[in-house]
Protein backbone atom coordinates (compact mmCIF):
# COMPACT_ATOMS: atom_id res chain seq x y z
CA UNK A 1 0.00 0.00 0.00
CA UNK A 2 0.81 3.42 -0.36
CA UNK A 3 2.16 5.33 2.00
CA UNK A 4 -0.63 7.77 3.35
CA UNK A 5 0.27 11.62 5.19
CA UNK A 6 -2.91 12.41 7.02
CA UNK A 7 -1.91 15.70 7.55
CA UNK A 8 -2.24 18.75 5.93
CA UNK A 9 -1.23 19.49 2.15
CA UNK A 10 1.82 21.97 3.63
CA UNK A 11 3.77 18.25 4.32
CA UNK A 12 4.22 17.97 0.57
CA UNK A 13 6.22 20.72 0.21
CA UNK A 14 9.10 18.53 2.57
CA UNK A 15 8.58 15.26 0.47
CA UNK A 16 11.61 16.99 -2.38
CA UNK A 17 15.24 16.72 -2.13
CA UNK A 18 17.12 19.95 -2.80
CA UNK A 19 16.97 19.00 -6.34
CA UNK A 20 13.43 18.51 -6.46
CA UNK A 21 12.60 22.01 -8.35
CA UNK A 22 14.89 21.24 -10.87
CA UNK A 23 12.90 18.21 -11.72
CA UNK A 24 9.59 17.97 -13.77
CA UNK A 25 6.96 16.44 -12.11
CA UNK A 26 3.61 15.66 -13.72
CA UNK A 27 0.18 17.39 -12.31
CA UNK A 28 -0.76 16.65 -8.66
CA UNK A 29 -4.31 14.71 -8.97
CA UNK A 30 -6.77 15.83 -6.00
CA UNK A 31 -10.71 14.41 -4.91
CA UNK A 32 -12.51 16.64 -2.38
CA UNK A 33 -14.98 14.75 -1.44
CA UNK A 34 -17.36 18.20 -0.59
CA UNK A 35 -19.34 17.69 2.28
CA UNK A 36 -23.42 18.26 0.88
CA UNK A 37 -24.28 15.21 3.78
CA UNK A 38 -26.22 12.17 2.66
CA UNK A 39 -25.20 12.79 -1.10
CA UNK A 40 -21.99 12.85 -3.64
CA UNK A 41 -20.32 15.79 -4.89
CA UNK A 42 -16.94 15.01 -5.83
CA UNK A 43 -14.11 17.95 -7.02
CA UNK A 44 -11.37 16.19 -8.91
CA UNK A 45 -8.79 18.12 -10.61
CA UNK A 46 -5.55 17.68 -12.04
CA UNK A 47 -3.52 19.72 -14.41
CA UNK A 48 -5.57 22.50 -15.73
CA UNK A 49 -8.89 19.99 -15.98
CA UNK A 50 -11.32 20.14 -13.17
CA UNK A 51 -14.47 17.62 -13.39
CA UNK A 52 -16.94 17.96 -11.04
CA UNK A 53 -18.75 14.24 -10.28
CA UNK A 54 -22.38 14.23 -8.93
CA UNK A 55 -24.42 17.37 -7.68
CA UNK A 56 -26.30 16.77 -4.24
CA UNK A 57 -29.50 16.78 -3.75
CA UNK A 58 -31.18 20.38 -4.36
CA UNK A 59 -31.81 21.53 -1.01
CA UNK A 60 -28.15 21.23 -0.94
CA UNK A 61 -27.05 23.43 -4.31
CA UNK A 62 -26.32 26.46 -1.52
CA UNK A 63 -23.65 24.40 0.13
CA UNK A 64 -22.37 23.13 -3.15
CA UNK A 65 -22.22 26.26 -4.54
CA UNK A 66 -20.02 27.89 -1.92
CA UNK A 67 -17.73 25.32 -2.03
CA UNK A 68 -16.60 25.52 -5.36
CA UNK A 69 -16.31 29.12 -5.31
CA UNK A 70 -14.10 28.62 -2.14
CA UNK A 71 -11.86 26.65 -4.22
CA UNK A 72 -11.39 29.17 -6.33
CA UNK A 73 -13.57 27.03 -9.30
CA UNK A 74 -15.00 29.32 -11.98
CA UNK A 75 -14.51 27.00 -14.84
CA UNK A 76 -15.61 22.79 -14.83
CA UNK A 77 -14.07 21.26 -17.52
CA UNK A 78 -17.07 18.76 -17.22
CA UNK A 79 -19.61 18.06 -14.39
CA UNK A 80 -20.13 13.96 -14.73
CA UNK A 81 -24.02 12.54 -13.55
CA UNK A 82 -23.17 9.14 -11.92
CA UNK A 83 -26.59 8.26 -12.21
CA UNK A 84 -30.40 9.70 -12.62
CA UNK A 85 -31.16 9.59 -8.22
CA UNK A 86 -31.86 13.26 -6.76
CA UNK A 87 -29.07 12.95 -4.64
CA UNK A 88 -26.59 12.97 -7.13
CA UNK A 89 -28.45 15.44 -9.59
CA UNK A 90 -30.27 17.36 -7.42
CA UNK A 91 -27.73 20.20 -7.71
CA UNK A 92 -27.31 20.55 -11.51
CA UNK A 93 -29.99 23.16 -12.42
CA UNK A 94 -28.18 25.66 -9.73
CA UNK A 95 -24.91 25.29 -10.93
CA UNK A 96 -25.87 25.74 -14.51
CA UNK A 97 -27.70 28.82 -13.40
CA UNK A 98 -24.48 30.01 -11.63
CA UNK A 99 -21.77 32.05 -12.76
CA UNK A 100 -19.70 28.65 -13.00
CA UNK A 101 -18.67 28.07 -16.82
CA UNK A 102 -19.38 24.05 -17.15
CA UNK A 103 -18.05 23.09 -20.39
CA UNK A 104 -19.27 19.42 -20.45
CA UNK A 105 -21.67 17.58 -19.01
CA UNK A 106 -22.14 13.86 -19.09
CA UNK A 107 -24.39 11.13 -17.52
CA UNK A 108 -24.50 7.35 -18.03
CA UNK A 109 -25.72 5.90 -21.00
CA UNK A 110 -28.08 3.34 -19.48
CA UNK A 111 -30.91 4.58 -16.72
CA UNK A 112 -34.13 3.59 -15.66
CA UNK A 113 -36.77 6.11 -14.94
CA UNK A 114 -39.70 5.84 -12.10
CA UNK A 115 -41.16 9.47 -11.58
CA UNK A 116 -44.58 9.86 -13.55
CA UNK A 117 -43.12 12.53 -15.69
CA UNK A 118 -40.36 9.81 -17.08
CA UNK A 119 -38.29 12.82 -17.43
CA UNK A 120 -34.30 12.27 -17.34
CA UNK A 121 -33.20 14.98 -14.39
CA UNK A 122 -30.46 15.75 -16.66
CA UNK A 123 -32.02 16.31 -19.73
CA UNK A 124 -34.85 18.52 -17.23
CA UNK A 125 -31.79 20.58 -15.85
CA UNK A 126 -30.26 21.63 -19.10
CA UNK A 127 -33.73 21.86 -20.62
CA UNK A 128 -33.33 25.89 -21.31
CA UNK A 129 -29.44 25.67 -21.92
CA UNK A 130 -26.97 24.85 -24.91
CA UNK A 131 -25.54 22.04 -23.10
CA UNK A 132 -25.47 18.76 -25.13
CA UNK A 133 -25.52 15.46 -22.92
CA UNK A 134 -22.80 13.00 -23.60
CA UNK A 135 -23.74 9.25 -22.40
CA UNK A 136 -21.05 6.95 -21.37
CA UNK A 137 -20.58 3.77 -21.37
CA UNK A 138 -17.31 1.36 -20.28
CA UNK A 139 -14.73 2.00 -22.41
CA UNK A 140 -14.94 5.64 -23.09
CA UNK A 141 -12.54 8.22 -21.81
CA UNK A 142 -12.77 11.76 -21.24
CA UNK A 143 -9.74 14.30 -21.31
CA UNK A 144 -7.85 15.20 -17.97
CA UNK A 145 -4.83 17.14 -18.38
CA UNK A 146 -1.95 15.29 -16.65
CA UNK A 147 -3.75 11.67 -16.20
CA UNK A 148 -6.41 9.81 -17.43
CA UNK A 149 -10.64 9.16 -16.76
CA UNK A 150 -11.58 6.07 -18.07
CA UNK A 151 -15.41 4.64 -17.79
CA UNK A 152 -15.43 0.95 -16.75
CA UNK A 153 -18.94 0.66 -16.00
CA UNK A 154 -21.57 -0.14 -16.73
CA UNK A 155 -21.76 -2.94 -19.06
CA UNK A 156 -25.36 -3.38 -19.37
CA UNK A 157 -28.83 -1.92 -18.59
CA UNK A 158 -29.82 -3.28 -14.66
CA UNK A 159 -33.38 -2.67 -14.65
CA UNK A 160 -34.13 -3.70 -11.13
CA UNK A 161 -31.76 -0.78 -9.65
CA UNK A 162 -31.18 2.16 -11.21
CA UNK A 163 -27.81 2.19 -8.21
CA UNK A 164 -26.86 -0.36 -10.36
CA UNK A 165 -26.34 1.93 -13.76
CA UNK A 166 -24.43 3.98 -11.98
CA UNK A 167 -20.69 4.68 -14.14
CA UNK A 168 -17.69 3.61 -12.39
CA UNK A 169 -14.70 5.80 -13.15
CA UNK A 170 -10.92 5.15 -12.80
CA UNK A 171 -9.23 8.81 -12.25
CA UNK A 172 -5.02 8.38 -13.13
CA UNK A 173 -2.75 11.05 -11.62
CA UNK A 174 -0.39 12.25 -9.35
CA UNK A 175 1.43 8.98 -9.86
CA UNK A 176 -1.62 7.21 -8.39
CA UNK A 177 -5.15 6.35 -9.46
CA UNK A 178 -8.92 6.97 -7.29
CA UNK A 179 -11.63 4.60 -8.12
CA UNK A 180 -15.61 6.80 -8.01
CA UNK A 181 -18.17 4.15 -7.92
CA UNK A 182 -21.39 6.27 -7.87
CA UNK A 183 -23.55 4.05 -6.26
CA UNK A 184 -22.84 0.67 -7.70
CA UNK A 185 -24.03 -2.22 -5.64
CA UNK A 186 -23.50 -6.20 -5.37
CA UNK A 187 -24.51 -6.59 -8.86
CA UNK A 188 -22.57 -4.04 -11.34
CA UNK A 189 -19.41 -4.63 -8.84
CA UNK A 190 -20.29 -8.63 -9.67
CA UNK A 191 -20.51 -7.38 -13.40
CA UNK A 192 -17.02 -5.65 -13.63
CA UNK A 193 -15.47 -8.23 -11.39
CA UNK A 194 -16.47 -11.10 -13.70
CA UNK A 195 -14.92 -9.17 -17.08
CA UNK A 196 -11.42 -8.30 -15.13
CA UNK A 197 -12.49 -4.47 -15.50
CA UNK A 198 -12.24 -3.64 -11.48
CA UNK A 199 -8.40 -2.78 -11.21
CA UNK A 200 -6.55 -1.82 -8.43
CA UNK A 201 -6.91 2.06 -7.21
CA UNK A 202 -4.74 3.51 -4.11
CA UNK A 203 -8.15 5.55 -3.41
CA UNK A 204 -11.47 4.05 -3.37
CA UNK A 205 -14.99 6.30 -3.21
CA UNK A 206 -16.68 3.50 -1.57
CA UNK A 207 -20.11 3.11 -3.53
CA UNK A 208 -23.97 4.02 -2.13
CA UNK A 209 -22.81 6.13 1.09
CA UNK A 210 -21.00 3.12 2.55
CA UNK A 211 -24.43 1.02 2.70
CA UNK A 212 -24.50 -2.68 3.42
CA UNK A 213 -25.57 -3.84 -0.45
CA UNK A 214 -22.27 -2.56 -1.51
CA UNK A 215 -18.55 -3.06 -1.52
CA UNK A 216 -18.02 -6.75 -1.45
CA UNK A 217 -15.11 -8.83 -0.08
CA UNK A 218 -14.36 -9.59 -3.57
CA UNK A 219 -14.40 -5.86 -4.66
CA UNK A 220 -12.32 -4.78 -2.19
CA UNK A 221 -9.89 -7.74 -2.52
CA UNK A 222 -9.56 -6.67 -6.28
CA UNK A 223 -9.16 -2.82 -5.76
CA UNK A 224 -6.83 -3.28 -2.43
CA UNK A 225 -6.67 0.38 -2.12
CA UNK A 226 -4.32 2.32 0.59
CA UNK A 227 -7.60 4.60 1.64
CA UNK A 228 -11.56 5.29 1.40
CA UNK A 229 -13.86 7.53 1.48
CA UNK A 230 -17.67 7.68 2.15
CA UNK A 231 -19.86 10.43 1.60
CA UNK A 232 -22.62 9.76 3.55
CA UNK A 233 -24.61 11.78 6.96
CA UNK A 234 -25.30 9.30 9.69
CA UNK A 235 -28.39 11.43 10.19
CA UNK A 236 -30.07 11.78 6.97
CA UNK A 237 -29.47 7.70 6.51
CA UNK A 238 -28.89 6.48 9.70
CA UNK A 239 -28.00 3.03 8.25
CA UNK A 240 -25.22 4.43 6.59
CA UNK A 241 -21.85 3.71 6.69
CA UNK A 242 -22.94 0.32 7.22
CA UNK A 243 -21.06 -1.72 10.17
CA UNK A 244 -20.21 -4.73 7.86
CA UNK A 245 -18.71 -2.51 5.45
CA UNK A 246 -16.54 -0.40 8.02
CA UNK A 247 -15.32 -3.86 9.32
CA UNK A 248 -14.21 -5.00 5.86
CA UNK A 249 -12.17 -1.84 5.62
CA UNK A 250 -11.11 -2.37 8.71
CA UNK A 251 -10.07 -5.45 8.51
CA UNK A 252 -7.89 -4.88 5.41
CA UNK A 253 -6.35 -1.83 7.12
CA UNK A 254 -7.46 0.82 4.81
CA UNK A 255 -8.11 4.14 6.54
CA UNK A 256 -11.69 5.26 6.19
CA UNK A 257 -12.54 8.89 5.80
CA UNK A 258 -16.62 10.00 5.74
CA UNK A 259 -17.59 13.32 4.52
CA UNK A 260 -20.07 14.25 7.92
CA UNK A 261 -16.75 14.60 9.96
CA UNK A 262 -15.38 17.57 7.70
CA UNK A 263 -17.12 21.07 7.47
CA UNK A 264 -16.62 21.74 3.70
CA UNK A 265 -15.35 17.88 2.66
CA UNK A 266 -12.53 15.53 2.42
CA UNK A 267 -9.92 16.76 0.37
CA UNK A 268 -7.07 13.72 -0.98
CA UNK A 269 -4.45 14.65 -3.06
CA UNK A 270 -2.17 12.22 -4.82
CA UNK A 271 1.84 13.76 -6.13
CA UNK A 272 4.20 11.52 -6.81
CA UNK A 273 2.62 8.23 -5.70
CA UNK A 274 2.35 10.20 -2.12
CA UNK A 275 -1.54 10.58 -0.86
CA UNK A 276 -2.51 13.37 1.30
CA UNK A 277 -5.26 14.18 3.18
CA UNK A 278 -7.11 17.19 4.82
CA UNK A 279 -10.48 17.31 6.50
CA UNK A 280 -11.03 20.95 5.55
Amino acid sequence: MKKILLTSLLVLSLLCSAGCGEQTEEPEMSLLAINVRKADALLLRCGQSAYLIDTGIKKNSDILLDVLRKEGITKLTGVILTHTHADHTGGLKALLESEIVVENIYTSKYYVLKKEDGKHPVEKATKKTDHEINYLASGDTLPLDGGKLTVLGPLELNEEAENNNSLVILAEGGGGSILLTGDMEFPEEDSLLKAGLIPHADVLKVGNHGEGDATSNAFVNAVQPSLAVISTNTEDEPDTPDPRVLKLLDDNKIPVLITQDANEGVLITLRNGEITTEMK
